[in-house]
């Protein structure tokens, strides 16, 4: 399974791929949203993970944009937002934008790897053998 992690944080970059590659994902990543939505572009990815704060686009933008060229070519991949914000308000923002769900930071992994297996079996349980 191919994960996009886009954050501008270097550390949380390292420490993100660093646990889905213990997990057995394939992991490349962006350092802000512009790069997260030219390499999804470019790419053929299972999920994203974005950080909503962000410079330049923010994970907001970065998602309504890939949003928006998914309704002209077609397709639907899931996008996690990653956000330190926990209120219900946040949640709902998140979804608003087009994310398929968010986790709150600090980011607990071993709900995060559940998280994404839940989404990506839902997406296509034959393939990752998910009922």
């Amino acid at each position: 399974m191919r994960i996009l992690v886009v954050d501008d944080d270097p550390i949380m970059r390292q420490v993100t791929t660093l646990m889905l590659q213990r997990a057995g994902f394939e992991i490349e990543v962006a350092k802000d949203g512009v790069a997260g939505v030219d390499m999804w572009e470019k790419g053929d990815y299972d999920l994203i993970l974005m950080d909503v704060q962000m410079p330049r686009v923010n994970g907001f933008e970065a998602t309504s944009a890939i949003r928006e060229k998914e309704r002209v070519r077609g397709g639907h991949v899931p996008i996690v937002g990653i956000t330190a914000f926990v209120l219900a308000k946040d949640e709902e923002k998140c979804l608003a934008a087009g994310m398929d769900a968010y986790i709150p930071k600090p980011v607990d992994f071993k709900k995060c790897i559940e998280m994404i297996h839940a989404i990506i079996g839902q997406r296509d349980p034959v393939k990752y053998g998910d009922s």
